[in-house]
């Protein structure tokens, strides 16, 4: 070919299944290796909130490096794009297979500066190499094409992030150990950089294409680039709140929160396919969902949690479909792609750090929620819906606002009339007539954005945040933390601590006996009340007693002179809340002065002097979510070495959603361990305690364990399912444990 003419770019069909592979594997790879390093690091660094939030941080960092290293390079001239792309994969290659690094934990350091370190220095190089190849590989493919659209190759990248994340909770953990699991993430970077090799060959050597080109399409205004970021920013918080609201106040389902980053995922396939049918028909019906909907979630009616849960994922779906579909309306020109991914990934990135980091320290509730809607109602596109609210708007600027100002007084009057508890309808009639009339208002308000805004706020004013605002006026009604909110109502009878929707503790009012009374799993009948009464028995008057997990502090009214007691609890919050005598007084009445660790347990307990407690409870599972690190193998080992060669290890297992009996069986078979379970049930006489039906397991390897089962007829053996497999640090899955669930781990 002659220097200067035009080279023969490739078949177009060809290069897009080339191009579209590579950006689907390395988008898979991207959504593998998180909660792969999630497992690995657990064990070492525990599950404490500053652990979790660092990591996200540390992933946002680095896929917004990614995205800037390919906005910087893609405006290089072809060959020297790919040389420059080749060698930072061939360099990341060093930190393979992937792992942790072997630095430790220094003791009393800081986790939120050494966990991005740690997290940084053991897979940084290859996470941000990876993370730069959807906005590159789209552009590569510009170039090599002739100029051709390459947005819808970003279809391939969701639907490889979304590949990779069903692919390791569904198929990779339950099938591989964790070194088995680094060697597949290792083949399958190779097999990127063989894929990322091709498409460098397709691209253009000689002729004005192979050279630095001119930018010619204008720059993107500072006002377009921060709407890009706001229409990144609204899905992206969007679905870390949606994540929340299921897990703790629909439905504590292991794997739930897979289904809103999913979905979330898959808007973006929608958004920018070169079909634009479903894209349009959900954007132009996007105010109807985030009105209605929106409304829904936030009123908080939990009669059928799969109702609530089913609309929940569909105002996410639908507007991230709509918001992404206006960033692809309104996206650049190729040779501005990157900018363009650049901008979508510092807004996914805010709405991240808004919604999981800022957010819980700012608000007392989950302000940021009915927040997240307002604007979302704010941005979605917005036309007219029916032929008659185009004409009712469309005569004149002075009786449009003269109809503006009418629906705003209206608005304002049906939320008058949905609190004033004085209205001549009864409660639940009011509240739907007024939803009903706010549902229309905003139907006919949709095409003019502040009026819709006017009554979407007004709409979520009254179904939820008014509520929200009377308890947060509340002294001590309600906390907040990483983990979730906490809120104390108070009965007739009784005091309840709940976390989201999940009952937490109760205690009883009244007379000085009530307030000492155990109640909720730990009444005396159940299997830690059983254990508790027979410490003297069978550890003497001096009994050295661990409990992982706090809670109200229910179990401390237990405790008997001359015996030791230790809690070890993971959320502040629940500190503050359980040693407060204004709120719950087990502790201040029962056990003043506790000994309290915080911080994650099993690490608190590795650091304890070996037969130090001679009964060690295990009640650390938040909402039925499962701390897989305190149920594996070596976690055994060091309860184990924790505790008197006669100690017991009490386990609550209760879950609604995981057979734990069957992961205990499995766990400790061949360890020495002997193991029993409780199925307790409430019977008639416990019914003014409280009293709540659980499951304990009890563990032991001497005299005690025996004299202790033998005390009761309810004690059993331990089912155990054929096949399954232990958990360990390097191996543990909730898939084959799902109750209903038959997948085995062989």
């Amino acid at each position: 070919m002659m220097e200067g003419t035009e080279p023969a770019f490739p078949r177009p069909g060809p290069a897009r299944a080339l191009f579209a592979l590579t950006i689907l594997t390395g988008s898979f790879l991207l959504f593998l290796v998180q909660p792969m390093v999630a497992r690995m690091a657990l064990p070492r660094l525990g599950g404490a909130p500053a652990v979790w939030n660092s990591a996200m941080l540390v992933y946002q960092a680095l896929l917004l490096g990614g995205y800037a290293y390919a906005h910087w390079l893609a405006h290089r001239r072809p060959r020297t794009q790919a040389l420059t792309h080749l060698s930072v994969l061939a360099l990341a290659a060093l930190w393979l297979p992937i792992g942790l690094s072997a630095m430790r934990l220094p003791a009393g350091a800081e986790p939120g500066l050494w966990v991005p370190w740690l997290l940084g220095a053991s897979i940084g190089p290859l996470f941000f190499a990876v993370s730069a190849q959807a906005p590159l590989m789209q552009r590569w493919f510009s170039t090599a094409t002739g100029g051709r659209d390459p947005y819808a190759l970003y279809a391939a990248s969701n639907v490889g992030s979304f590949a990779g994340l069903l692919a390791y909770p569904l198929l990779v953990e339950p099938k591989l150990a964790l070194a088995g699991q680094s060697w597949l993430w290792t083949a399958g970077y190779l097999f990127l950089v063989l894929l990322v090799f091709a498409c460098a060959l397709l691209l253009p050597r000689s002729g004005p294409a192979a050279h630095r080109a001119p930018l010619t399409s204008p720059a993107p205004t500072r006002a377009r680039l921060w709407w890009w970021i706001a229409l990144a920013f609204v899905p992206s918080g969007l679905m870390i709140e949606t994540s929340s609201y299921l897990t703790t106040d629909i439905v504590a389902v292991p794997l739930l929160w897979v289904l809103p980053l999913g979905l979330y995922l898959l808007s973006f396939t929608v958004a920018f396919a070169a079909r634009r049918g479903l894209a349009n028909f959900l954007t132009r019906y996007a105010p109807v969902a985030v009105l209605v909907f929106g409304t829904m979630v936030i009123a908080g009616h939990h009669g059928n949690a799969a109702a609530n849960a089913a609309v929940a994922l569909l105002l996410l779906f639908v507007v991230s479909v709509a918001l992404h579909s206006c960033m692809y309306e309104n996206r650049p020109a190729p040779e501005r792609l990157t900018g363009f991914y650049l901008a979508m990934s510092v807004g996914g990135a805010l709405g991240g750090v808004f919604a999981g980091l800022i957010a819980p320290v700012l608000f007392d509730w989950t302000y940021e929620f009915p927040l997240l809607i307002l604007a979302a109602g704010v941005l979605v596109p917005q036309h007219f819906l029916l032929p008659i609210t185009a004409q009712l708007w469309g005569k004149g600027r002075a009786r449009r606002r003269i109809i503006a100002a009418a629906m705003l007084a209206v608005t304002a009057f049906a939320v008058w009339l949905g609190l004033d508890h004085q209205a001549g309808l009864s409660g639940g009639a009011r509240q739907g007539v007024v939803f009903v009339a706010l549902a229309l208002l905003g139907l006919f308000a949709i095409g003019v954005r502040p009026v819709f805004a006017g009554v979407l706020a007004g709409a979520l004013f009254l179904f939820g945040v008014y509520d929200a605002l009377r308890l947060s006026a509340v002294p001590g009604a309600r906390t907040r933390s990483y983990f979730g909110v906490y809120t104390i109502t108070e009965r007739p009878e009784a005091r309840d601590l709940a976390h989201g929707t999940t009952l937490h503790g109760v205690q009883l009012l009244g007379s000085e006996a009530r307030l000492r009374q155990p109640t909720t799993y730990y009444v005396p009948g159940s299997g830690v009340g059983q254990a508790m009464r027979a410490l003297p028995t069978l550890f003497g008057s001096h009994a050295r007693v661990g409990v992982v997990g706090l809670g109200t502090g229910t179990l401390a009214c237990y405790a008997r002179p001359g015996q030791r007691w230790r809690f070890y609890e993971i959320d502040p919050a629940v500190v503050r809340i359980a040693s407060d005598p204004r709120r719950f007084s087990f502790l201040d009445r029962c056990l003043p002065g506790a000994d309290i660790k915080l911080g994650d347990a099993r690490l608190s307990l590795a650091d304890e002097r070996s037969s130090d407690l001679d009964l060690l409870v295990l009640d650390a599972f938040t909402s039925d979510a499962v701390p897989l690190h305190l149920m594996t193998r070596e976690a055994f080992e060091t309860y184990a070495r924790v505790l008197a060669p006669d100690g017991l290890l009490l386990l609550h297992t209760s879950n609604r959603y995981l057979a734990m009996e069957q992961v205990v069986a499995a766990t400790v078979a061949g360890t020495g361990w002997k193991a029993a379970a409780f199925d307790y049930f409430p019977t008639d006489d416990e019914a003014g305690q409280e009293a709540t039906a659980s499951e304990w397991i009890v563990l032991g390897r001497g005299d005690s364990f025996g004299r202790l089962v033998r005390s009761d007829a309810g004690w059993r053996a331990l089912r155990r399912e054929p096949g399954l497999a232990p958990w360990t640090d390097d191996y543990a899955s909730i898939v084959p444990v799902l109750r209903g669930v038959t997948i085995n781990a062989d």
